[in-house]
């Protein structure tokens, strides 16, 4: 066996053989690498506990608040959610559930005919205008006061 230029001598080659005789699989690269990493000591499992925790629920509070406005709230409140899974399993099976939710609700509403499809159209835009309606009213713009001066000239 011929020495390895290292202050190891052949340690290097002898455990190179070793690890590729081995049954124990290879370090995953990238971010689950990473995490896997991090997670391999208890002060590391637990702040990786805390840190994604405290990130997913500002995402799905943040995400909540957005759901009666305009934009992306749900998307928001899922991504949390897909956050928190990374770490805690009730976080993964309730986002499985809201998967199978929506699903189901897309496939019921494809399956309708017209008629249903506007009605919820317009409950939708009606939802939304109220929301942006009493949304500005709470920051001091009343939306119908310049709607009518609008509609005066």
């Amino acid at each position: 066996m011929a020495i390895q230029d290292s202050d190891t001598g052949d340690a290097d080659v002898v455990k190179d053989r070793a690890a590729d005789r081995s049954g124990i699989p290879e370090r995953r690269s990238g971010l689950h690498g990473w995490l896997d990493g991090i997670r391999s000591t208890r002060t590391g499992a637990l702040t990786l506990k805390i840190v994604i925790g405290v990130i997913g629920a500002v995402m799905v509070v943040g995400g909540l608040i957005m759901v009666p406005f305009p934009g992306p709230g749900w998307l928001v409140v899922f991504a949390g959610l897909a956050v928190l899974a990374t770490e805690f399993h009730w976080a993964h099976r309730l986002l499985e559930l809201g998967k199978r939710l929506l699903h189901s609700w897309t496939e019921w509403y494809k399956r309708q005919g017209w008629t249903v499809r506007v009605i919820v159209l317009i409950v939708t835009v009606a939802a939304a205008s109220v929301i942006v309606y009493f949304g500005m009213r709470t920051l001091g713009i009343d939306l119908l006061m310049y709607a009518q001066r609008f509609i005066q000239f």
